[in-house]
């Protein structure tokens, strides 16, 4: 989409012409140069002028929103950042909804949502069907469900200093699933895929560390099908452990996770092995 200034009967009109959406990045981060002055630097009149002379700063709030969601998500965050009124949009239902709606049009349908997981409003929504397209090989009405149990699983593990026990977690996860009309085969493998891509993005710090010692450490405990634990679930944490956070741990770290290791796996992989 692009912007055209021109002069009909005296009067001053914007028109929008289609146009790839890297050409609408270029054209408002270029607004974004000229609006904004560098740190300790006083604005001039002619950039003032510039600034005003811009047909970005003429278009009302829907059309503001007609250009965003053409542009690139990873361009949002710089975008939102030029002028207050621009961050108000991002902050906004409507411009969350209509990016929903042109990025999954599905998700316009009326639904039923069931389960202890909420669905949130359009913002929520947008970030799940975005996570589970670039995390997760699923159809578009799958991936909002699967998109907000990864979300919900995550936030729960990085946000919450005290996360419920892996098995409450597992639990609401599968009963989210079955909710939503999945067989109990299909919840926990679901579950298995979202608890792996949630360990494999959790970035490496010493809150993550703590997390997946917690849940390395916990007890066992007896559930039936398809609430019991995922064994690849299990090796992946002491995996990520052994591995990843081998640095992290003490003497006795070590020996307290490779005794519980021992009692849920045979054979240890060699590399799990020598502090």
């Amino acid at each position: 989409m692009m912007l055209h200034e021109h002069s009909a009967s005296g009067q001053n009109t914007v028109k929008l012409v289609t146009a790839p959406s890297a050409s609408c990045s270029q054209l408002l981060l270029s607004f974004a140069s000229i609006s904004a002055p560098h740190s300790g630097q006083m604005t001039t009149s002619v950039e003032i002028t510039t600034a005003i002379d811009n047909p970005f700063v003429k278009l009302p709030e829907h059309l503001l929103v007609e250009i965003f969601i053409r542009v690139p998500v990873s361009d949002w965050a710089r975008i939102s950042c030029v002028k207050k009124q621009w961050a108000n949009s991002f902050r906004g239902e409507h411009l969350w909804r209509a990016a929903l709606l042109r990025a999954y049009p599905l998700a316009g349908q009326s639904k039923r949502w069931p389960g202890p997981i909420p669905q949130g409003l359009s913002r929520r929504r947008f970030t799940a069907l975005y996570v589970s397209r670039h995390i997760f090989s699923v159809d578009e009405e799958m991936g909002e469900i699967v998109g907000h149990t990864y979300l919900f699983l995550k936030e729960q593990l990085e946000i919450s200093t005290m996360p419920p026990p892996l098995g409450i977690l597992h639990g609401t996860i599968i009963d989210q699933f079955i909710a939503c009309g999945k067989s109990r085969d299909k919840a926990h493998e679901l579950a298995s895929q979202i608890w792996l891509a949630v360990i494999d993005n959790m970035e490496e710090n010493e809150s993550t560390f703590l997390v997946l010692k917690q849940l390395a450490l916990e007890g066992n405990v007896f559930l039936p099908y398809p609430y019991a634990r995922s064994h690849k679930v299990q090796w992946r944490v002491f995996e990520k452990l052994f591995t990843d956070f081998r640095d992290c741990l003490n003497h006795f770290d070590y020996y307290e996770l490779l005794t519980s290791a021992k009692s849920k796996f045979q054979p240890i992989p060699s590399a799990w092995l020598g502090y």
